[in-house]
């Protein structure tokens, strides 16, 4: 293996000052809050009307978001694997983000310079006890690919057999202990702020990021993953699973079988191996839907990195450091939401939607209510099997964003899981459609194994009878309950005045416009002062300010203007 000096030394190059294995802890502070506070500025210069040339327009603001978003996808890759992981998870928020942001950290990815043969080494002696040679007849010193938290390498056990060694990057524990004790205080800092605090939860999506993260760089949590996912394919000839060594495994390093495949969004190479590219394309979503509704725990991390195809057509899956979990009342709810969309029933589809962990309940209920009834009413018209995935959670995601209701993070894997496969089995396939595949599980779930027409048909009849005779023997219990609140002076009632905002917007701006007006006397008066007083300069410079003001009272008045008009 002393071939490999000159080899590892392309990977000793160190591009970004994150990688190496012992961090300044004040040099990171000093970093990421620099990322906080640029962000911070551009989202309030981008937020004036004045900062943009020629008047603010819908086009011009999203210029700046997309020109925003490749800036912040950049800087997480220079700021390190916290934060490509970060931004990662970030990309299945579209809730939460604007549509730029969201389509840029999904092209983040975590291809970056590998670390040296020499500290692989040195974490494999210290995590297994022995050494690389002791371990393997052949290790090669090359990685087959690095990520930010590691990177892989082929090897050959003793035995004979060929594996892949997973080492975790040298420092990563700590660095991450470093940036997420920063990031819990920048997460306390939005919480507090009185815009972007209103209706979010920074520090639960934090704690969120925190367990996800800690879960993912622990290589034995990853290997008892991959040992759940390969006993639930156990029946299905389809679908191959790594096996794990746990001899050679540690909390730092996995040690895998080799499973070599084609790449399943390498198309031209599927179709020259001489594979069926629409079978491919109907198994992989039909395995994911087997995860999903039948196994209740899925990869949360589909992407066709890591997914691949064997010779004979089977579907392999890699990296398991970052999976989902779905309640055991899964079925029953989607079942309900399924039955609500069919007869577009926004009560029945958000009552099942929180019991499903879908929809965080909120104390007003209405806003979601009735933007899950405009969704049903406007863009469930089509057949169950005509829907495209991708479309409906655009939609969903449009709709949910910047309202006062949040998806979990379990929620929003899934659909990004489902529009990532869907786009693959297009690429497979220009006729594939997800939810034709799907048909049969929703079928499935709605007659609960029973016939379509059958006693699904009758329960759910029967159903709707008992849950009507049940609302009518407690309406007289609720009314009382109304009028408790009534009397206690808990039921609030909210009346909004157009006429009565109208007068107040008014008298607010006629207030500014007297400051402004105040201002420009003072500083006119001022300049000329100055002036007389032979200080050119500095009454130029307050004359500039006075102009300034004055500008400002013009757009002020020609705003009022045009808000009066409109009334």
């Amino acid at each position: 293996m002393s071939s490999h000096r000159s080899l590892d030394k392309v990977y000793k190059d160190k591009a970004y000052r994150w990688n190496q294995e012992n961090y300044s802890r004040h040099r990171r502070f000093l970093d990421i809050w620099a990322f906080v506070l640029t962000l911070l500025s551009g989202l309030w210069l981008d937020s004036k009307a004045w900062s943009y040339a020629g008047g603010v327009t819908d086009e011009k603001k999203a210029v700046r978001r997309k020109r925003q978003a490749i800036w912040i996808r950049d800087t997480f890759l220079d700021l390190g694997p916290t934060f490509i992981k970060v931004g990662q998870l970030f990309s299945t928020r579209a809730d939460l983000f604007p549509s730029e942001y969201v389509e840029e950290l999904s092209k983040l990815q975590d291809r970056v310079p590998a670390f040296s043969f020499e500290q692989a080494e040195v974490i494999i002696k210290q995590d297994l006890g022995k050494s690389v040679t002791e371990l393997f007849s052949s290790f090669e010193p090359i990685p087959l690919a690095a990520a930010s938290l590691g990177q892989v390498h082929k090897a050959q056990l003793h035995s004979g057999e060929e594996v892949v060694v997973k080492v975790q990057r040298p420092g990563l524990k700590k660095l991450f202990t470093i940036d997420l004790q920063i990031l819990k205080g920048i997460a306390r800092y939005f919480q507090s702020h009185p815009d972007w605090g209103r209706g979010r939860d920074w520090l639960g999506i934090y704690d969120e990021c925190c367990r996800i993260l800690w879960e993912e760089i622990d290589y034995l949590s990853e290997g008892q993953n991959a040992d759940t996912f390969r006993r639930n394919f156990r029946t299905y000839d389809w679908v191959r699973v790594p096996r794990v060594y746990w001899r050679y495994t540690s909390p730092r390093v996995l040690t895998l079988e080799y499973v070599p495949g084609i790449k399943i969004s390498h198309y031209e190479a599927l179709e020259a191996a001489g594979l069926d590219r629409k079978l491919i394309a109907h198994l992989g979503a039909k395995a994911y839907l087997q995860q999903l509704l039948n196994d209740g725990f899925f990869h949360a991390d589909p992407h066709p990195g890591n997914i691949a195809v064997d010779p004979e057509g089977a579907l392999i899956f890699y990296d398991f450091g970052m999976m989902g979990r779905i309640k055991s009342n899964v079925r029953e709810q989607l079942m309900e939401t399924l039955f609500g969309i069919a007869e577009k029933n926004a009560e029945r589809v958000v009552t099942s939607l929180v019991e499903l962990g879908a929809l965080s309940p909120v104390d007003d209920m209405g806003p979601v209510r009735r933007s899950v009834q405009y969704m049903l009413d406007h863009f469930m018209d089509k057949p169950f099997e005509n829907q495209s995935v991708a479309q409906i959670s655009d939609d969903l995601y449009e709709i949910a964003y910047d309202q006062p209701f949040r998806f979990p993070a379990t929620f929003t894997f899934v659909m990004r899981a489902f529009s990532t496969l869907e786009g693959v089995g297009k690429g497979l396939d220009p006729e594939f459609n997800f939810m034709e595949v799907a048909k049969p599980f929703a079928l499935q779930i709605m007659t609960n194994g029973n016939t379509p027409n059958g006693n699904s048909f009758l329960n759910e009849l029967g159903r709707q009878a008992a849950q009507v005779s049940s609302t009518a023997l407690g309406l007289p219990r609720r009314i009382e309950d109304t009028i408790d609140k009534l009397e206690r002076g808990d039921l609030r009632v909210r009346v909004r005045s157009i006429e009565s905002d109208r007068i107040l917007r008014r008298i607010s701006s006629i207030q500014l416009g007297t400051n402004y007006t105040l201002l420009i006397s003072a500083f006119t008066l001022s300049a000329t002062i100055l002036f007389v007083n032979g200080k050119v300069e500095l009454a130029i410079v307050v004359a500039v300010v006075a102009a300034i003001a004055a500008f400002a009272l013009i757009r002020l008045l020609r705003r009022l203007d045009r808000f009066d008009r409109m009334f």
